[in-house]
């Protein structure tokens, strides 16, 4: 069996990128003929382009595309330059696009409905950012029902990563297509102790970790406003973990207008996966206050490193964290619950333990063997000449 993966960007930090990567390796590995079409973009936020780029990622085959920058600014509409023509000669059986609103699941499509592959289209969806203008959110919709009727009508499996997910893609693509898988993590590392991991310089012995890229709609400036709200003797630092995407300027200016400057840690990207966990490991909480998750892969990440998480009750987190079982939920853009949630996590220490050794027992459902297997067997039905029965797409829950 071969699959073509397409998705904009590739060996790049984000989670579509993460799936992508961990899903095609684990195929390759299991012997399927994988390889994955991407564009030549590397940072979407600053429209960064590479010209060079590794052949293979992880083993599987990386054919790179010129990307053509969206007309409208906001629109995810980018188009990769030559990208039919690939996927039209690429003899794969199944064609696997990722994202949601972008030019490369149109192309895919057309490809698809053209010479008769089986499409499959992960949506990765995310509504429309309510802080958005209404004439940008009403595009954005139009952009939803136009998916709804074009490529979602020709893909013949629509994967999404939560029951919630589920409902709000129903409302404008094929029910009957949908597909709950999932995403993992690799669990071993996660659990094994590794006192030696590298830690980066300047990382204080107590602080509070945000993980993700650092833009707007990851309510950071909540995040900021709660810790000036606590009082001053249980205030901890905020490390920043993850690349800034225009947003670190505007949380610093905020910082030094709430005297909490000297507590802003920003640390950047960080590549090495030792260092990475030894920085989730040893965080006195993780803390998510997202506008949107479609799933929070860092949760699951905390959840197998027993780190205690605090998050906003949006998209998909609900579900990974059980109804809060895995972990705080707070409202979003709510500073002053979000500042209580911290505050519980000492104040409460009994329930802080009850929720760490739930999340870590629930973290052991998710694993992306579990989640390559649902793939495969996703791609096999499909190939076989239909879908795969109803009754095994709709649970979200780890097994």
């Amino acid at each position: 069996m071969k699959v073509v993966h397409v998705v904009l960007r590739f060996d790049a930090p984000g989670g579509v990128e993460t799936t992508t990567r961990e899903v095609t390796r684990r195929l390759k590995a299991a012997g399927d003929e994988v390889s994955v079409y991407a564009s030549d973009l590397y940072n979407e936020s600053r429209w960064e382009r590479r010209a060079v780029w590794s052949p293979e990622v992880d083993g599987v085959p990386v054919r790179r595309f010129p990307v053509r920058k969206r007309l409208v600014p906001g629109l995810t509409l980018p188009m990769m330059v030559g990208l039919i023509d690939g996927l039209a000669g690429s003899g794969a059986d199944v064609l696997h696009a990722h994202s949601h609103r972008y030019g490369h699941v149109l192309q895919a499509a057309a490809v698809a409905d053209r010479r008769g592959i089986p499409l499959v289209v992960s949506t990765h969806y995310h509504p429309a950012d309510r802080r958005e203008p209404t004439w940008k959110r009403t595009m954005l919709r139009l952009q939803d029902v136009g998916f709804g009727m074009t490529a979602y009508r020709v893909a013949r499996s629509l994967v999404v990563e939560t029951a919630r997910e589920a409902e709000l893609v129903a409302e404008f693509a094929p029910r009957d297509a949908i597909a709950v898988i999932p995403p993992g993590i690799d669990l071993v590392p996660w659990q094994r102790p590794d006192p030696e991991a590298p830690r980066p310089d300047g990382l204080p012995p107590s602080y509070y970790l945000f993980v993700g890229r650092l833009a707007p709609n990851k309510g950071l400036r909540y995040l900021v406003e709660s810790l000036s709200l606590l009082p001053s003797a249980e205030r901890q630092p905020i490390v920043l973990m993850g690349r800034d995407w225009g947003e670190l300027g505007a949380l610093t200016q905020q910082a030094r207008r709430l005297g909490v400057a000297d507590l802003l840690r920003p640390l950047g990207h960080v590549e090495d996966e030792r260092t990475y966990r030894a920085v989730v490991r040893g965080a006195r909480a993780l803390v998510l206050p997202s506008e949107w998750e479609a799933f929070g892969l860092v949760l699951l990440e905390a959840m197998a490193a027993r780190t205690p998480i605090v998050a906003t009750a949006v998209g998909g987190v609900p579900e990974v964290l059980d109804g809060g079982k895995a972990g705080r939920l707070v409202p979003y853009g709510d500073a002053p619950a979000l500042a209580a949630a911290l505050r519980a996590i000492d104040g409460d220490a009994p329930e802080t333990r009850r929720r760490v050794e739930y999340g870590a027992e629930r973290a052991l459902g998710y694993d992306w063997s579990v989640a390559t297997e649902r793939h495969r067997a996703l791609y096999r039905a499909l190939v076989d000449g239909g879908r795969p029965d109803a009754s095994r797409r709709t649970s979200s829950a780890p097994t």
